[in-house]
């Protein structure tokens, strides 16, 4: 009967169904989250390692690949016209400096040398005979200056024996015509003295100028010498070498062409002194200096980096060298971030030298950390002129 009576109890199972449907719903375990929880904390640590390096580190690098390799090229050119008798090189062939490229028929200017030396020869016998015509007229002058001494003597003596005579003749001791004699004889004698004085300064002035004419000799001569050594200079320009050690390129001279002077006939470039000009953002050069190492990519090594050195930055834009310069006052303007080249060093061993050649392109990376303190100073020199000012 009490069985009866008891209500009958719910059934326990479909609670725990439902508590078990509860534990299986959708969420995350503890391994994924503890998976998640350490890859945020690696990419965190990455993130602040490359923010503590960029600022320490990465922020000094400035970096353009708008960067070529170059040489100061030699332009080989005559400075004489002629027909060309020998091309002693061929193409693409190194040369060292001195060595010989090109000869021009050098007949004309045998000719003018050997003209320059007979006018030196006609010049020096000019002034030869002028030397002699001076010692000639001095033995004249020394002649004259004897007669001129006798016709002195005689006007003396002639004097005195008008002045002897005179008081005979008052006296009527000597006739008066003996006294007109002398006088006679004493006037002729005074008129010889001064003919002879003439004689002599008229050969002195003859040795005057005999001196003209041998200055003037050794004035022709002296041009005539200019001659020989420009004639002499024109012959050895016959015989052009190379004037640095380099490789032969862009040759177009062939033997039999007449060349003029200034023709382009070949180009020496010197591989042993090439350079690396990079045209770095106006915005990258606040820290740049001369002397700071660089990196150098040279696409032609397939990527491989060889070292540099910042030698010196251009004193202006490349747009401020161009032909036709920007002028900004005129028209609309648009600003234009500008570019500055830089000339860098090139620190290759002799191997990589051997595939380096102007106008290949590359990329360059300079460590500009020598610099750090630049815009700081600059700030600081700015601070003090403002506080001068005020």
């Amino acid at each position: 009967m009490a069985d009866e009576r008891t209500p009958p109890q719910p059934d326990d199972e479909p609670r725990d169904e439902a508590a078990n449907e509860g534990s299986r719903r959708p969420g995350l375990s503890r391994r994924t989250k503890g998976i998640l929880l350490i890859a945020a904390a690696v990419v965190l640590l990455a993130v602040a390692i490359w923010v503590v390096r960029y600022k320490t580190y990465g922020q000094y690098f400035e970096e353009t690949d708008d960067a070529q390799i170059r040489a100061d090229a030699v332009t080989i050119a005559p400075k004489v016209s002629g027909y060309v008798t020998a091309v002693l090189v061929g193409d693409d062939q190194d040369v060292v400096a001195g060595q010989q490229l090109v000869w021009i028929d050098p007949g004309n200017y045998d000719a003018q040398v050997a003209q320059a030396r007979a006018q030196i020869a006609q010049a020096s016998a000019g002034a030869e005979n002028a030397r002699a015509a001076i010692s000639e007229q001095e033995a004249a002058i020394e002649q004259a200056e004897a007669q001129l001494e006798a016709a002195r003597d005689k006007a003396a003596h002639d004097a005195a024996e008008v002045a002897r005579y005179a008081p005979l003749a008052a006296s009527g001791a000597e006739t008066r015509q003996q006294l007109a004699q002398l006088r006679l004889a004493a006037d002729q004698s005074a008129q010889q003295v001064r003919q002879q004085a003439a004689a002599l300064e008229m050969q002195r002035r003859r040795v005057s100028g005999m001196r003209a004419q041998v200055r003037q000799a050794e004035a022709q001569g002296e041009g005539a010498r200019a001659q020989l050594q420009a004639a002499g200079i024109d012959l050895s320009s016959t015989r052009m070498a190379s004037p640095t050690d380099g490789r032969i390129g862009d040759r177009t001279v062939r033997v039999g062409q007449f060349v003029q002077a200034g023709t382009r006939l070949m180009t020496v470039v010197p591989l042993d002194k090439l350079y690396v000009v990079a045209n770095f953002k106006e915005t990258q050069l606040a820290r740049m200096r001369p002397g700071q190492p660089a990196k150098i990519a040279v696409d032609a090594l397939e990527g491989t980096e060889i070292r540099g050195r910042v030698i010196s930055v251009s004193p202006g834009t490349g747009a401020q060298f161009s032909i036709l310069p920007p002028q900004n006052a005129t028209g609309n303007f648009t600003k234009i971030v500008q570019r500055v080249p830089v000339r860098l060093a090139i620190e290759a061993p002799a191997s990589a030298r051997k595939v380096l050649v102007p106008g290949l392109s590359v990329r360059v990376t300079v460590d500009t950390r020598g610099g750090k303190g630049e815009i700081d100073r600059i700030q600081k020199d700015q601070e003090q002129l403002e506080n001068k000012a005020n």
